[in-house]
């Protein structure tokens, strides 16, 4: 590992993004992509496997911007599926013309995808376990999302703008519907692209408190868990190579966790709301320090509940409660 990558590693898991210049610098497909739009699609197709993948099209009124359409009732883009090669062929065929459609294979995981590719350009940091994921297209942009683990995107050809907003703007980015969503999270309805400040008013705070980070092949980005960022792809072909690594979550699903909230505090009365908000700073987040330590041990029962066994025996008792079987 390089001592670049070394010093990457230790700030890992940290709380605030950065930006890791030529980490991957050294890949075969960075050479390719110095080449030339049209040497790294031939790179590309020489290591694709025979399976198919997913992805996206979107006309050229779009610029380029997968998101829903006007009436909320679809998105600006189509799925189809086909051979990465055929894909990778028609990026070819666009490169030229002045308006193309926008096209992107998003999240193809690299091992069953482009076996070759992965074997050839090993990723510098794997921190966690993870898989090495691949997003290549043209001149896509997805809108600001968040995901649930630590990521580290390197950016293989092409020059993307990653556009980062910490977990707190989330209020100021106007999250868009929970269900449906393009690719499985909420998506902000704001476009820092073409700000409507009218609408969107809190929006102003969020770009103000925005980092923005422009990656140049073989630099990368390290994205922490939960931070929006919204992804611009600025180039003819370009390719980003992605991996995630998700924290154990050992008492169950936040996102369940926070649904289930929505449904039984949100309509209480203001009275209840403010008790119960204060309850969750003290005993959820702990913001003034461990729920039960100003108890003697065998006294904080559920307070201090942290083993596997005790949150098992907690998710035992939610179940038989949630069915009707136990206590209200």
């Amino acid at each position: 590992m390089s001592e670049l990558a070394d010093q990457a590693a230790a700030a890992l898991g940290g709380s605030e993004p950065f930006v890791l210049r030529g980490v991957a610098a050294h890949w075969p497909v960075v050479e390719a992509a110095r080449q030339g739009d049209r040497t790294v699609l031939d790179y590309l197709k020489r290591c694709a496997a025979p399976g198919e993948v997913e992805f996206s099209l979107a006309p050229p009124t779009v610029e380029g911007r997968f998101h829903y359409a006007g009436d909320m009732r679809g998105f600006t883009f189509v799925r189809r599926s086909g051979p990465l090669t055929t894909f990778l062929d028609a990026l070819g065929a666009a490169i030229d013309d002045p308006q193309p459609p926008a096209m992107a294979a998003q999240g193809i995981l690299a091992d069953t995808a482009a076996p070759r590719f992965a074997s050839e350009n090993p990723l510098p940091l794997c921190p966690g376990e993870g898989q090495a994921r691949l997003w290549i297209g043209n001149r896509a942009r997805v809108a600001a999302h968040s995901d649930p683990a630590d990521n580290i995107a390197y950016c293989a050809a092409g020059r993307r703008r990653f556009t980062l907003f910490a977990p707190e703007q989330a209020a100021n980015l106007y999250l868009g519907p929970f269900d449906p969503t393009p690719a499985g999270t909420p998506i902000a309805m704001t476009d820092p692209l073409d700000p409507d400040l009218e609408r969107y008013p809190r929006f102003a705070a969020a770009m103000d408190a925005a980092l923005v980070a422009e990656l140049e092949p073989g630099d990368a980005v390290y994205i922490p868990y939960g931070w929006f960022h919204h992804v611009q792809a600025l180039s003819s072909v370009s390719m980003l190579v992605n991996y995630w690594w998700r924290q154990p979550e050992p008492g169950g699903s936040p996102w369940d966790a926070l649904l289930m909230g929505m449904m039984t505090l949100r309509q209480l009365p203001p009275n209840a709301r403010r008790h119960w908000q204060a309850m969750f700073d003290a005993y959820v987040f702990e913001s003034n320090g461990p729920a039960g330590e100003h108890l003697p041990p065998p006294a904080r029962g559920i307070l201090d509940a942290r083993s596997p066994r005790d949150l098992e025996a907690m998710r035992a008792a939610l179940l038989r409660k949630l069915s009707g079987q136990g206590p209200r």
